[in-house]
């Protein structure tokens, strides 16, 4: 077995996880869920990280104006509906009725329209947004109005999104907040309450169920429509080893493993009480991140020299094994198999991996020795296989690398400096992304030029300017055919550099039904 010794059987007793919750043949309707997260929740404000496990817990708490369906459309969610006028430069929202903060007091505009300016400050899509709008206000405490300088028909599409970051409504003396300062109080108008002074950072997280929630009507549908909640209690247990995670869901002292490791899968599928399953169809893609504001990697053709090193199959094999059916290490700047994707300049990966060509490329790209901070999650499997695999290889291209291997955590604090290495900066580091969030470029955050954190700071103009004609697009066919020019543009600025899709699995308790596709969320999970 890849990776790990599991000594005894994986049920056994030695290896169950010392929870404080009951057992699940207590009543049902008194116990916990028990989920475990793929890496623990360190951050808390989900406008302040791209951190995937900030977002799931950002969607128990907060509730969006609209929510995506099954189908990715928008839907309406916290708002009855909207009116558009004005050959689209006008359009009107109205807040359901009923709606209530964690604390009490009522949503209203003026609450939302506090909430998407703290949100587009920092959000790509937000911030297209905004930059076509002449007027945002609150008229009434029902209506938020959109004034637009031209029109702009993702509007909807925009306040929905689920990916990082989501448009979190939160009250206006919080939203108040700028968006580069975290917000620590969790006061949402979402399904569940974060029950703060249970939370143990490293190891918990408690939600409880709002009571005074009041659902969207229509039918259930990702992140859109009802949100029922069965569970009055939701528990985050960080487990940092995956086989002591995986003997506790076959205990019973867990219900749910978010992303349990590739090689303990076949005990877990062997095991009658235990569905093992893929709740994302869109799989997950493997980045290196860059900082292209320092040395060495602000030289776009030292970055080049890298796309001929780096193998995607063997960052996938690392992370999934050789079953070829768990992975595609065919990866462009588009998520494969969605409208977007194309094999624009892919051979430039996918050709033949030239290790001594690379090394020769990069001295003639000017690399002179300087240190290369390559920050990796060692509490998240599938990051920590890709970064050992990009650890070794600019190393074997002569790269001088220091390893900083870390918590996931302390990736996404130390992300956000843009200090040289030697004063607690960084110049890469290995994420992931869902393939959902990088489809196109309204939701691809990273695939960015415009000099700010998001993209690591990178400066392209053209990346910019061919993103902007994408959402000017007329029809589909223009929109393919600029992709396939920015995803060209792409391999020459080298925003990021993509190391394959895997298809991460899932595994619950059987006891357990009712989950999304997509990510964990928790309304509508049920106990069988």
């Amino acid at each position: 077995m890849r990776r790990r010794h599991l000594l005894g059987a994986m049920g056994a007793a030695a290896l169950s996880v010392p929870l404080s919750a009951p057992r699940l043949a207590h009543a049902q309707a008194a116990r916990p869920l028990r989920f475990v997260p793929s890496s623990d929740l360190a951050i808390i404000d989900p406008i302040w990280t791209l951190a995937y496990v900030t977002r799931n817990h950002g969607f128990m708490v907060f509730d969006t104006l609209y929510g995506l369906d099954e189908h990715f459309m928008p839907q309406p969610q916290m708002v009855a509906g909207h009116v558009v006028d004005n050959d689209g430069l006008l359009w009107r929202l109205t807040l359901r009725d009923g709606l209530l903060f964690h604390d009490g007091t009522p949503v209203l505009a003026a609450d939302c329209v506090a909430s998407i300016r703290r949100w587009a400050s920092i959000d790509a899509f937000g911030q297209m947004l905004m930059a076509v709008t002449e007027e945002l206000s609150a008229p009434s405490d029902k209506e938020i109005r959109f004034r637009l300088r031209r029109p702009f028909p993702l509007l909807p599409t925009a306040l929905a999104k689920g990916s990082p970051l989501m448009c979190a409504i939160m009250p206006a003396r919080l939203a108040a907040t700028p968006a580069t300062t975290q917000v620590t109080e969790m006061v949402g108008s979402g399904p569940f309450r974060f029950v703060a002074d249970e939370r143990v950072t490293g190891s918990r997280a408690v939600y409880g169920k709002f009571e005074k929630y009041v659902p969207a009507p229509g039918a259930s549908s990702f992140l859109a429509g009802r949100k029922i909640v069965h569970f009055n209690r939701v528990e985050w247990h960080s487990v940092p080893d995956s086989g002591t995670a995986a003997a506790a869901l076959q205990a019973g002292e867990v219900d749910w493993l978010e992303t349990p490791s590739f090689d303990l899968l076949p005990p877990l599928q062997r095991n009658r009480n235990v569905v093992v399953q893929n709740i994302d169809p869109t799989g997950t893609i493997g980045v290196l991140r860059i900082n292209h504001q320092h040395a060495p990697f602000n030289n776009p053709a030292i970055l080049r020299a890298l796309l001929g090193a780096l193998d995607q199959k063997s960052c996938m094999t690392a992370v999934a094994g050789d079953d070829a059916a768990l992975w595609r290490a065919d990866v462009g700047f588009f998520t494969p198999d969605t409208p977007m994707a194309s094999d624009a300049g892919t051979e430039v990966m996918t050709g033949p991996r030239d290790l001594e060509k690379a090394r020769q490329a990069l001295a003639a790209a000017g690399y002179k020795g300087e240190k290369v901070v390559l920050l990796g999650a060692s509490n998240i499997e599938a990051i920590n296989a890709m970064s050992m695999v990009v650890q070794d290889t600019l190393t074997r291209i002569g790269m001088n690398v220091d390893y900083v291997s870390t918590d996931w955590g302390t990736v996404m604090q130390r992300r956000t400096s843009n200090q040289p290495t030697d004063k607690g900066g960084w110049s890469c580091f290995v994420g992931t992304w869902s393939g959902n969030d990088l489809a196109n470029p309204a939701v691809s955050v990273t695939l960015r030029g415009d000099g700010k954190g998001a993209g690591g700071w990178l400066e392209s103009p053209e990346i910019e300017r061919l993103r902007a004609a994408w959402f000017e697009a007329p029809d589909l066919a223009s929109q393919q055919r600029i992709c396939r020019e920015l995803q060209l543009q792409a391999w020459k600025d080298v925003p990021y550099i993509p190391l394959g899709q895997f298809r991460p699995q899932a595994a619950w308790r059987r006891e357990i039904t009712g989950l999304s596709k997509g990510f964990p969320l928790f309304w509508n999970v049920k106990p069988a």
